[in-house]
This record gives C-alpha cells, sequence and structure tokens, in this order.
C-alpha cells in the first residue's frame, strides 16, 4: 500500500469514527465488484456500531443473490442525515445514477475506486488504479481499520475480487491480488459455493440469449475486432434480462485472432451501451473516452446516443485508425 492510500484510509476512518448515518452506494447496472464491495464495507461498518444504509441503483443480477446479506441493498426513501456517502466502483457522480441525488445531502463524501478515469469527486478520494478491483481496496481499508475480516465479509470480498478478474485470469490480477485471495480463504470460504454460482449457473434464458448473439457475431480488420449486439428484440425473443448478456464480451475476447471484444447492448432505440475489452496492445479506454466513456486499458465502456446501428459505425470508425 502506497503512503498515500494509507494517509487516505486513515483520514477517512477518523470520519468515520466520528460519524454515525453513513450511506454505501456504487454504479447502475452492479457487476459482482460493486455488490460485494458495498456488502463487505457494509458489514465491516455495522461492527463499529455505524447506521449503515446499502443503497440500490439498479435490479441486483440473479448471480450476486447468494451473497450473505444482500438483502440488506435495498432503497432508502427517508434518511434524513447522511454523515458520509462513500461511493464505491464509481468514476464520476453519473455512475451513481439515482443515488447522485444525495451527495448534496452528505457532509462528508469519500469516492473508492480503481478506475484511472476516476474524476475524484469526493472531499475523500481512495483512488488506484493498479488495484485489480475496488474489493481489493476494500480489503485494504477494513484492514486498516483493524476491523476482523469474517465468513461473510471474506465470501463478499472475494467474489468481488474474482468477478472483476476474471477468476484471477485479466492482467489486472497481481501477486498481491493472489495473496489476499489466499488470505480470504483461510478465513473459511467456501469456494465451491462461489465458483458456482458466479461461472457454472447460466439461466436457460441467458444460454438462448448468447446463442443469438453468436449467430449475429461480426469480425473486422483481419478478425481482429469481433462485435455482437444484445438488441431489446432479442431480449424479448429469449425472455431474457440485459443481464443476462453477462460473459459475453469476455468469450469474444477469448476467440484467438481477437485483440479487441465491443459489446452493444441496447437499452433504448437512442441509448446505447458500448462494453469493450482489449488482449494484449489495444488501450480501450481511450477509444471509449471519444465518447465521454472510460475505465481500464483493457477493459472499458460508454454510452452513445444513437441507433445501434449508427453506434457501430461510429465505434468502427473509431477503431479502424488503430488497425491502419
Amino acid at each position: 500500500m502506497t503512503p498515500t492510500l494509507e494517509m487516505q484510509f486513515k483520514n477517512a476512518y477518523r470520519h468515520i469514527l466520528d460519524s454515525q448515518n453513513i450511506c454505501i452506494a456504487s454504479h447502475v447496472q452492479p457487476d459482482g465488484d460493486n455488490i460485494g464491495s458495498i456488502l463487505s464495507l457494509g458489514m465491516a461498518l455495522k461492527k463499529l456500531n455505524k447506521n449503515v444504509y446499502l443503497l440500490k441503483t439498479d435490479e441486483i443480477p440473479s448471480d450476486y443473490k447468494f451473497l450473505p446479506n444482500v438483502n440488506l441493498i435495498k432503497d432508502h426513501d427517508n434518511i434524513d442525515e447522511i454523515d458520509i456517502f462513500i461511493a464505491l466502483d464509481s468514476s464520476d457522480e453519473e455512475r451513481l445514477g439515482k443515488n447522485k441525488d444525495l451527495l448534496t445531502k452528505a457532509k462528508l463524501i469519500i469516492n473508492i475506486d480503481h478506475h484511472i478515469s476516476n474524476t475524484n469527486f469526493g472531499h475523500i478520494n481512495i483512488i488506484d488504479k493498479d488495484a485489480s478491483s475496488t474489493g481489493e481496496l476494500v480489503y485494504d481499508f477494513i484492514k486498516s481499520m483493524n476491523i476482523s475480516i469474517d465468513k461473510d465479509i471474506a465470501t463478499c470480498i472475494y467474489t468481488a475480487i474474482s468477478s472483476d478478474t476474471g477468476s484471477f485470469m485479466y492482467d489486472n490480477t497481481s501477486a498481491k491480488t493472489h495473496e489476499i485471495a489466499a488470505d480470504l480463504i483461510k478465513v473459511g470460504i467456501d469456494k465451491e459455493k462461489i465458483n458456482i454460482n458466479l461461472y457454472q449457473n447460466k439461466s436457460l434464458e441467458r444460454t438462448r440469449l448468447f446463442i443469438k448473439a453468436m449467430d449475429n457475431l461480426e469480425l473486422y480488420f483481419e478478425n481482429k475486432v469481433a462485435l455482437a449486439q444484445i438488441t431489446q428484440e432479442m431480449l424479448e425473443d429469449c425472455n431474457a434480462k440485459m443481464e443476462d448478456s453477462e460473459g459475453i464480451i469476455s468469450f469474444l475476447r477469448g476467440i484467438s485472432p481477437v485483440e479487441v471484444a465491443i459489446l452493444l447492448k441496447e437499452f433504448k432505440d437512442d441509448e446505447i451501451k458500448v462494453s469493450m475489452r482489449s488482449k494484449r496492445y489495444i488501450d480501450v479506454s481511450k477509444i471509449c473516452s471519444v465518447f465521454g466513456g472510460g475505465g481500464h486499458i483493457r477493459a472499458a465502456g460508454c454510452t452513445i446516443n444513437e441507433s445501434i446501428d449508427k453506434a457501430k459505425t461510429l465505434i468502427l470508425n473509431e477503431i479502424k485508425e488503430l488497425f491502419r
């Protein structure tokens, strides 16, 4: 841990000790990293006898319903006073969705994230682009507060880290990441249960959506770019939800000649969420930044307010410069 991070942890802890009502929230379209991070930090702060509110942004994907105390993440309509608002895994205020409105009510904002594109919108910003996940930072934070990590907290942190590292396969996985995982395993987590729920529990709806997406797979630039799309019509045909597209982007990147994988998700006729992944040498965060998005070198995203066909054209025109 760098001296700067250590000082930020101490500063945040000092404010937490002096506060009572703490809200914890993460980004829209929640994934394993932010759900695991919210739950683990929330359970840890409850050990300090704080009033902790875990705020829901969107619906929690079924993959993560197995996590302990997941029911604590919900809508809280009547929070009169917010001493501290902790934003997790959110690179900017907009990513907080409806909970962004609570930022103005909070006396202090603590921003914990591992995205290089983070805008440092907190009063205290705990940002480490070299961390594998926000879950890894939450582990360090809990340790710095000398709060014991029990089995439930360990389960949530392990889920956060595993899901954001592709089960420890992505290049954001470091020696430290494995050391943390080893420590969590020593606590006594059920690795088999976690792995089955995360990686071996695909619904028939998700399977049908995957097959349909692969039927429409497109390859560009001598097969170095793979592109798939999920439309509202496809979701209806498969009786699936957008969360069921989880895993498609990783599959695309895993195709042998592919360097860049692109998944276009149609939320509305003029609202296309773009997910991008790269394998070796393309910085996809730079591509997404052109469209107001961001993320990591190997994993990034953006939103394009055009039709899905127009969004595809815009993305491919931007990428083709890299493959000339």
